[in-house]
């Protein structure tokens, strides 16, 4: 008796997806020994869709750098620039996992910006 089941995309023994059908005359789970015959899968249609979000809801959208409001907690450190106290800051891994992260430091009176690796 098999723990999963009523998803032909599915396996039924362990509940792994199962490839795509070929042109073997079975389909095998990857992951246990379950094999099912390909005329299970006659007559099904495989639809995918791609949603690609608007511009205008993008992270990346340009917006103009004058009016760009600066989020983030504001902290106290000085600009090289301007000299003036305050900057911005975010983080980002920009190197591999076992390295430290990126501090991105933004000044809030003259919008220089600088990077320190940690």
């Amino acid at each position: 008796m098999s723990c999963f089941g009523g998803d032909p995309n599915f396996c039924p023994e362990c509940g792994n997806v199962l490839p795509l059908p070929g042109i073997q005359d079975t389909v095998s789970c990857p992951r246990c020994s379950f094999c099912i015959p390909v005329a299970e899968f006659s007559g099904q249609k495989i639809c995918s869709t791609v949603v690609f979000n608007p511009v205008e809801q993008s992270s990346v959208a340009l917006e103009d750098e004058k009016n760009a409001e600066l989020k983030g907690a504001v902290i106290d450190r000085r600009c090289s620039r301007c000299n003036k106290e305050g900057m911005v800051y975010h983080t980002r891994q920009m190197r591999s996992a076992d390295e430290g992260q990126t501090v991105f430091f933004t000044c809030i009176h003259c919008r220089y910006q600088e990077k320190e690796d940690s």
